[in-house]
């Protein structure tokens, strides 16, 4: 059995699909969404309820609280535990989500470079200090291909990606290795035209609002939602937030997480197009379900 991995840019339909191959296969799904990790962020990050799960079996959502910073090397301990329990059981290990990082850490054979708790405790404390401009010059003087792959307001993967250079002497990008099959799979990207992915985007915006965002967010700020520095950035919870603290108002919190999703989509779309081994699909398709299914059949001989 293969591990079948759904991915792509977020709003193009991977839960519905993912339910759908589930049923077909006898699968359970395997969360590879970052965000979807942490307890309570629900609305914002689409996250499925147990009646839209259809009995589907979920791993590793809501595994950690929202102060806990991500850590990939933690998520791919999980995650390869949750897809060995699945297989020894004579199920197929569905992995979704939009996170490109952590798809690639469960399905290819990916050791992370250590981390040194003062070297990191230093660079963090200048970020705060000095903010991420003259970190990321210095990131892009070591390492310009790494500082390529960063944006320049990214504090924290700055300082992770310094943090490895002053550790390995290398660059970051050495760090990651060639893909390499840690097990097998087949990898199923679904998309749809710019235009109609764009307008469910802003649909999927307007319904996160209409459904209480801005509520939640508030709950969440109780749980350290402030203090949290993955769980704070995340889209739309990072604009609500912006809002509480009256430095936007809310239409323009509400607008901007339009326009981040949207950069975001390009984003994954971007890191998912460039592997050849992703079968891509139109979302749009009336035999989506069918097409995946032959694809994944067919790649088990």
């Amino acid at each position: 059995m293969r591990v079948v991995a759904v991915v792509g840019p977020t709003a193009a339909g991977k839960s519905g699909l993912s339910i759908a191959l589930a049923h077909a296969l006898d699968g359970e799904v395997v969360n590879a969404d970052s965000m979807q990790l942490y307890r309570g962020m629900d609305i914002g990050t689409a996250k499925l309820t147990p009646a839209e799960r259809e009995g589907v079996p979920h791993h590793l959502l809501d595994i950690w609280p929202v102060t806990e910073p991500a850590s990939v090397a933690e998520y791919q301990r999980l995650a390869r535990a949750a897809v060995d329990d699945i297989l020894a059981r004579g199920k197929v290990p569905l992995l979704v989500g939009g996170s490109g990082l952590y798809v690639r850490a469960v399905l290819e054979r990916f050791e992370f470079p250590g981390t040194d708790p003062e070297l990191r405790g230093r660079l963090e404390a200048e970020l705060a200090a000095v903010g991420p401009a003259p970190l990321y010059e210095r990131l892009r003087a070591a390492d310009p291909a790494a500082a390529a792959g960063i944006l320049p307001g990214n504090g924290r993967r700055i300082v992770r990606a310094l943090e490895v250079v002053e550790l390995t002497g290398a660059p970051f990008a050495a760090s990651l290795p060639e893909p390499t099959p840690f097990y097998p799979s087949v990898q199923l990207g679904v998309d749809l035209d710019t235009a109609v992915l764009h307008e469910r985007m802003a649909r999927r915006v307007d319904r996160m609002w209409a459904d209480g965002l801005v509520a939640e967010t508030r709950e969440l700020v109780g749980h350290g939602l402030r203090e949290g520095r993955t769980a704070s950035r995340a889209l739309g919870y990072q604009q609500v937030l912006r809002f509480l603290a009256g430095e936007s108002t809310e239409a323009e919190a509400h607008d901007e997480t339009i326009r981040g999703t949207r950069r975001f989509g390009r984003r994954q779309r971007s890191w998912f197009r460039r592997d050849p081994r992703v079968h891509w699909l139109d979302a749009a398709a009336p035999d989506l379900v069918g097409t995946a299914l032959a694809v994944v059949r067919a790649s088990t001989g």
